[in-house]
């Protein structure tokens, strides 16, 4: 971490500490600068005329100021433009880069005036949402994975006192938070373990180790126990590697009455080289991070105990390599998974989809009320949407709102893809049930579409492609530099609002 944060609740008196800063956001109106002058007149301080001139230009929308008389020693004043470019993501973003942005700079302290929830309330469903929005950008923003530098630093601490007038909001925020995500750094510490040393046994041991001490049972099928439950896609697919596969099962109950069984599914390639369909290097080097569905789904199960939801949970993550071997699997080859389904595989490097057949076959197993799974299935999807946002695919209006609805919150946002029919008839196979791989076009349904033979018709399910969002881009300060535990506070979200 770039520090040992502690987040603080505290009310409208301003008392600051040696090396702090402070930060406060203006809403550019029409006495916007009669509104900076109070202010600053309000601590002591005067602005220049240049400075004011300058924060005040339609052209610009930050002024940092430095005092030269005492406490704070610096004021980032924030000028936020009610505009069709202003989201629910912009406190997230900027708390994000301003933490990263004090490493090394001395600060000791960080006060944070919240703006007043009346000016952003179409922006936010409630104050809630509008505090939990900086609060992840603080703890985003303060993400690093620098395990194997040699050269890294001693963390130190750094204190952000939260202003606002609701305490009891506030301070529950806080605590949410907190727990929230520090499931969503476990997850992205995961994705981000490079493959040499995350294999498909440590992944399982880590969750077993992580996820115990919240009161989650955690069971790993090994290659006997597969074998066992002929859960031969699995096995197939993990075939060629020195280290073998295994399923992680995960189950967790709420101490009252639960409101609902939910089956989570998360796809663990925990390294695909494509296999025999092998990959250029440079579509390989970000493949330790193709089981960020898994650890996505690990990351909920870690979050949803420590937040005690009242839903139960059952988490499935098939966890495997894809290499080259003697052993591999093989364009051509005819797999019969565990649902008794056959699988003809026409490419390698589909291989996702393929050990989630046994995966959601298992889940449906479970009798759960609804199904989701997270998969960086294809990269079909991120061509059509990019990776601002994740692919959604189900049959069920309601699932498909509510998991819209949720991603809207949180900002880790869904698009729907259609998911007719018509699409199966892409996939099918003259030796087989179904195939592994449709034409050039729509990959992306295709791909949808062969995971759900394998699902129980009669229960609700989505499929989302995190292909784009999951590995790191340059769209927000907090996923430029490593991957980024998509999914995680979307499922938490989604659950929490059943």
């Amino acid at each position: 971490m770039n520090f040992n944060l502690k987040i603080l609740a505290v009310n409208d008196e301003l008392i600051f500490k040696p090396d702090s800063v402070l930060v406060k956001f203006f809403i550019d109106s029409d006495k916007l600068e009669k509104v900076v002058d109070d202010f600053f007149y309000s601590l002591g301080f005067g602005l220049s005329k240049i400075q004011k001139r300058n924060f005040l230009d339609k052209k610009s929308d930050e002024l940092v100021y430095y005092s030269q008389i005492g406490e704070p020693a610096l004021i980032f004043s924030k000028k936020i433009k009610i505009d069709k470019d202003f989201s629910s993501d912009f406190f997230r973003n900027y708390f994000a880069g301003l933490t990263q942005s004090l490493k090394k700079k001395n600060i000791k302290a960080v006060h944070v005036i919240v703006p007043s929830f009346t000016d952003l309330k179409n922006y936010f469903e409630n104050e809630t949402l509008l505090l939990q929005s900086m609060l992840e950008g603080i703890h985003l923003g303060n993400y690093t994975f620098d395990k194997y530098k040699a050269d890294k630093e001693k963390p130190e601490e750094l204190l952000f006192f939260i202003h606002y007038t609701d305490q009891k909001i506030l301070k529950s925020a806080i605590e949410h938070s907190n727990k929230l995500m520090s499931a969503v750094n476990f997850a992205r510490d995961l994705v981000n373990e490079p493959s040499i040393t995350l294999t498909p046994a440590e992944l399982a041991k880590r969750t077993k180790s992580e996820l115990t001490k919240f009161g989650v049972k955690v069971s790993v099928f090994d290659k006997k126990e597969l074998k066992r439950r002929k859960m031969n896609a699995i096995l197939a697919v993990g075939g060629a590697s020195d280290n073998s596969p295994c399923l992680i099962t995960m189950h967790y109950e709420p101490s009252s009455k639960a409101k609902m069984k939910i089956a989570l599914v998360g796809k663990g390639v925990c390294y695909d080289s494509g296999g025999l369909s092998i990959k250029p290097t440079s579509s390989m080097l970000e493949m330790k991070a193709d089981m960020s569905g898994g650890a996505a789904v690990i990351g909920v199960m870690k979050a949803a105990a420590a937040l005690k939801l009242p839903v139960e949970l059952i988490a499935i993550v098939p966890a495997i390599e894809n290499m080259i071997g003697g052993s591999s699997y093989k364009p051509g080859d005819i797999i019969v998974s565990a649902s008794g389904k056959s699988i003809e595989v026409k490419d390698t490097d589909a291989e996702g989809r393929i050990i989630l057949a046994d995966a959601l076959h298992y889940a449906s197993q479970q009798k759960p009320d609804k199904i989701i799974d997270l998969a960086t299935l294809t990269g079909a999807c991120a061509v059509a949407i990019g990776e601002i946002a994740a692919g959604l695919f189900t049959q069920d209006d309601n699932l498909a709102k509510e998991l819209i609805n949720a991603g809207n919150r949180t900002y880790e946002r869904l698009w729907r893809f259609p998911f007719w029919n018509d699409y199966k008839e892409m996939i099918k196979s003259e030796i087989a049930d179904v195939s592994n791989l449709g034409p050039r076009w729509g990959g992306a349904i295709t791909a949808g579409k062969f995971l759900e033979h394998f699902v129980d018709g009669k229960i609700p399910w989505a499929h989302l492609d995190i292909a784009g969002p999951a590995i790191k881009h340059k769209s927000r300060n907090y996923t430029e530099k490593y991957d980024t535990g998509f999914g995680v506070r979307l499922i938490v979200d989604y659950l929490m609002n059943l």
